[in-house]
């Protein structure tokens, strides 16, 4: 593992994270401003002109994104609910269950 510079996830928590409800979840995103400075930054990147502290913000940046998707991806799996098979009822138990209107 190669050392890098970057800045810290953490510094942006206050400024550049949003809650955004999707499909009844609240996933994790980037604030619009932070979304547009991601996209300035790998443009810069790409093309070759990104200068040593940019390249830190962009690692930064590049390594909070990597945790919001494991976050999403962990609260996404979680919200969906498969029974076990201890878990499953028989039919019977269903019918006991059954609430009539």
């Amino acid at each position: 593992m190669t050392p890098k510079l970057m800045i810290e996830p953490s510094y942006w928590l206050g400024t550049g994270i949003k809650l955004e409800k999707i499909d009844n979840l609240n996933l994790f995103k980037f604030t619009d401003e932070m979304q547009a400075r991601s996209d300035e930054l790998l443009k810069r990147s790409k093309s070759g002109l990104i200068k040593p502290e940019e390249q830190a913000e962009l690692d930064g940046i590049s390594e909070l994104a990597h945790i919001f998707t494991y976050a999403n991806s962990i609260l996404v799996a979680e919200s969906k609910w498969f029974p076990t098979p201890s878990e499953k009822l028989s039919e019977e138990d269903l019918k006991k269950n059954h609430v009539r209107n």
